[in-house]
């Protein structure tokens, strides 16, 4: 997500070094699912991957029909995975929270005043990141919650997207948009490599479209 953040200030930059650009940011609400896997042990099934997601991203036309740009999204709140243990056999929690992220080329076959039809395609990486939590007491009067950074699981990934922008205003837009993450291995975390998602993005777009 820092990542993409740096990049979008990029894009007003570059936007304004061409005539014809037009640039905007966005953020957005939506899920990604995949389906539930054996991502711990080849006996116990780990959950599917779902839950809310957040995102922010941010483009350039280059020309009225062609331009790029960025995207990542993430779980704000962490969904539970699964269970391990340590040598002593003490059970934790293991939690997952998945981010993706990707830059894409921007294909508008449509472009009109009121809407805008958007075709991406690019790539990016599926970072699965994991923790753990604890608790100790002294006594019953003092506990302490701990959550401590476990592993991280980093795929490369195909994106693909098909989304209608619609202008509410001259400069904000509202966007459904459909998402495909195809993700080599995956399935070592789930049960298939292609997450399908759907976000709603909403922006403000600058310079002429």
């Amino acid at each position: 997500m820092n990542r993409i953040c740096r990049f979008l200030p990029l894009l007003f930059a570059v936007s304004l070094g061409f005539a014809q650009s037009a640039a905007e940011v966005n953020v957005g609400f939506g899920t990604v699912h995949d389906k539930s896997g054996f991502g711990v042990d080849a006996t116990t099934p780990t959950p599917a991957l779902s839950g809310f997601f957040m995102g922010i991203g941010g483009s350039i036309m280059l020309t009225k029909h062609v331009g790029f740009g960025g995207e990542a999204s993430l779980q704000p709140v962490k969904q539970d995975y699964a269970t391990v243990y340590d040598s002593s056999g003490n059970a934790y929690p293991l939690r997952l929270r998945q981010m993706f992220y990707d830059v894409d080329a921007v294909y508008a076959p449509v472009n009109q005043k009121k809407v805008m039809v958007r075709v991406l395609g690019g790539i990016g990486a599926a970072s699965s990141r994991f923790s753990i939590s604890s608790s100790s007491c002294v006594g019953t009067a003092v506990c302490q919650n701990q959550t401590q950074p476990y592993a991280n699981s980093n795929h490369f990934q195909i994106h693909a997207g098909l989304g209608i922008q619609y202008f509410l205003k001259e400069r904000i837009f509202i966007r459904p948009q459909f998402d495909l993450h195809y993700v080599p291995n995956f399935t070592n975390q789930f049960g298939s490599s292609t997450a399908p998602g759907f976000m709603v993005w909403l922006g403000y777009s600058i310079g002429d479209r």
